[in-house]
């Protein structure tokens, strides 16, 4: 199954996520097919937190792919059209 989801990158300390389109079976760091956007949770006032390209969400959605807890929640609370 596909899943769309948040791959972690960043120092220690100071997450930065991806979000990426990828086989719900490998690991979550792991082989991805497409990045489709990104999470900054310690963004200061001036950066942006989320970006997400939606034209490419609504096409992985559409192929079946299912969106993790965590991204539905991101897309719902900052008001991405999907």
């Amino acid at each position: 199954m596909m899943t769309i989801r948040l791959t972690r990158g960043g120092a220690k300390k100071r997450p930065f996520y991806h979000l990426v389109a990828t086989d719900s079976r490998s690991p979550r760091d792991g082989r991805y097919l497409e990045r489709l956007g990104f999470y900054n949770p310690l963004a200061v006032s001036h950066e942006e937190v989320l970006r997400v390209d939606a034209e490419r969400v609504k096409h992985w959605l559409s192929k079946g792919a299912q969106p993790s807890e965590r991204v539905q929640y991101l897309l719902k609370e900052h008001k991405v059209a999907v």
